[in-house]
């Protein structure tokens, strides 16, 4: 029996077309997904021992031994540089300019740092149109008195300039030996107060605090910052309270390139009694195994990737296993594995997935197995 055919429409031949096209369109996007690189746990962390020995899994013996010489070489400079000082910083609270000052806003005012004559000090003491009790190059004893005629001994420790004025003034005029006298005390020499400048400086050392110095006159009696060798940062570490039951220290970060061309005036503090500031060397990053040109990176201004730091270093070799890249990384005494599937991050575009190198950071890249 023959069949009839039944004619198609123009609308149902577009249906089909319509069909087909998105059929064909599911099939590209299934290829597409399984060529596209695995996206999936672009970033792995692993915190080890510190001698785990993950970081150098893959290593050829060349590299391992060069992973050790700069474990080694980093831990020696640390210790020679600043005797321990980094740990210090890394356990006391840390602040910016903008921060510390929001915390303690007299801190860099006049009033907030007025000078308190301590022991072994040596001021001059004028009284105007009577030169008979000028005296010149008194030393404040060990138990912070100086002796003056008419009044005797007089405890001037702990006190201003202009409370040693007012106090001498007030007590000649109290014994009836001169009324309405005009005192001028002079700081002449610092002895009991001082700050440490260490690091990056041409002169190393501790300074007596003269009045009220800053920071930058801090930086030029020291010799200046040696920018062979210096970063970028200086920290200051302060004493807060001292010598009462709530002193405690603190650490506060100043951008040494802000503050030298002029443009920060406000990370130019004023110097305190037992201050150290601390100008730590430029650091660098490592990298390492299957790259063009491996080897020490200075850490720069601005922040930079794992991917502009294998850049850097000429990118990777033809046998690289790019996707078995490592950062090996030291925080509070921990090692940290960080692995990285580089083709997931630059072939997908998972530019976000990036990670921020850190100083002192170690870049592994081990060689491929095919």
């Amino acid at each position: 029996m023959n069949r009839r055919r039944v004619p198609v429409s123009r609308f149902q031949r577009g249906n089909y077309r319509w069909l087909w096209r998105w059929i064909a369109s599911l099939l590209f996007l299934a290829w597409m997904v399984g060529c596209a690189p695995d996206t999936r746990n672009v970033v792995q962390v692993t915190t080890v021992p510190r001698d785990g020995g993950r970081g150098a899994a893959e290593l050829g013996i060349d590299d391992s031994k060069t992973l050790e010489q700069i474990r080694e070489a980093k831990r020696k400079a640390q210790q020679k540089e600043d005797g321990g000082l980094t740990e210090v910083i890394q356990e006391t609270p840390n602040y910016t300019v903008r921060e510390y000052l929001d915390y303690n806003p007299i801190a860099n005012t006049e009033s907030g740092r007025d000078f308190k004559v301590g022991e072994y000090d040596v001021i001059d003491i004028t009284v105007y149109e009577e030169p008979d009790l000028t005296r010149k190059d008194l030393s404040v004893s060990a138990d912070g008195y100086i002796s003056f005629p008419f009044i005797g001994r007089i405890r001037v420790e702990g006190l201003s300039i202009s409370e040693i004025e007012d106090m001498i003034s007030r007590k000649l005029a109290e014994g009836q030996f001169l009324l309405d006298a005009h005192v001028s005390v002079t700081l002449k020499e610092v002895r009991s107060k001082k700050y440490i400048v260490l690091g990056s400086v041409q002169q190393p050392g501790t300074y007596p605090l003269q009045g009220r110095e800053r920071l930058l006159d801090a930086i030029s009696r020291s010799g200046g910052v040696d920018f062979e060798q210096g970063g970028k940062q200086a920290m200051l570490i302060r004493v807060q309270n001292l010598g009462t039951p709530r002193e405690k220290k603190l650490v506060i970060r100043i951008d040494l390139n802000d503050l030298l061309k002029g443009g920060d005036q406000m990370s130019n503090l004023i110097m305190a009694h037992k201050d150290v500031l601390y100008i730590p060397k430029a650091e660098h990053f490592y990298i390492i195994g299957q790259v063009q040109s491996p080897g020490s990176y200075p850490y720069m201004d601005k922040e930079i990737t794992l991917v502009e730091a294998i850049s850097r270093a000429g990118g990777f070799t033809p046998i690289a296993a790019r996707n078995r890249t490592r950062i090996i990384r030291m925080e509070k005494n921990q090692e940290k594995i960080i692995e990285v599937k580089v083709d997931a991050i630059t072939q997908a575009g998972k530019k976000g997935q990036d990670i921020l190198v850190q100083p002192g950071d170690v870049i592994v890249v081990p060689e491929s197995m095919f």
